[in-house]
C-alpha cells in the first residue's frame, strides 16, 4: 500500500507560480512511475505530466508544455510539480498518482494505469 499526500495549492493570480508536491509512504517508493492529473468542475480527470521511476522520462501534456516541470527525489519519497505562468484555465484539483513499474523506465499517460492516488489540491488561477 502506498499512501500519497499532496500540498502547495492554493491561489494565485495569472502569471504566477504554484510548486505542488506529492509525498509518498507505506511501501517503497521505488518502482512506482509518478503521475500528476488535474480535474475542473465538469470535466474529466486529465493527465498534465508523468515521470518515471528513475526520472529519465517524463511527459506533458501540450497545454502545459513548457510551463510545467516535473520531478522527483527518491531520497525523499516525493514529486513535485512545478507550475509557472498560470493561466485560468489551470484551475482544478491537482491529484498526484503512483503505478507500479519494475523497469523504472516508463510513465502512464491514463488513470486506469495508476494504482494509488492522492485526495487532490487546489489550484485557482484568477484572472
Amino acid at each position: 500500500q502506498v499512501q500519497l499526500v499532496e500540498s502547495g495549492g492554493g491561489l494565485v493570480q495569472a502569471g504566477g507560480s504554484l510548486r505542488l508536491s506529492c509525498a509518498a509512504s507505506g511501501r517503497t517508493f521505488s518502482s512506482y512511475a509518478m503521475g500528476w492529473f488535474r480535474q475542473a468542475p465538469g470535466k474529466e480527470r486529465e493527465v498534465v505530466a508523468a515521470i518515471s521511476w528513475s526520472g529519465g522520462n517524463t511527459y506533458y501534456a501540450d497545454s502545459v508544455k513548457g510551463r510545467f516541470t516535473i520531478s522527483k527525489d527518491n531520497a525523499k519519497n516525493t514529486v513535485y510539480l512545478q507550475m509557472n505562468s498560470l493561466k485560468p484555465e489551470d484551475t482544478a484539483v491537482y491529484y498526484c498518482a503512483a503505478g507500479r513499474d519494475n523497469s523504472g523506465s516508463y510513465y502512464y499517460t491514463d488513470t486506469y494505469e495508476y494504482d494509488y492516488w492522492g485526495q487532490g489540491t487546489q489550484v485557482t488561477v484568477s484572472s
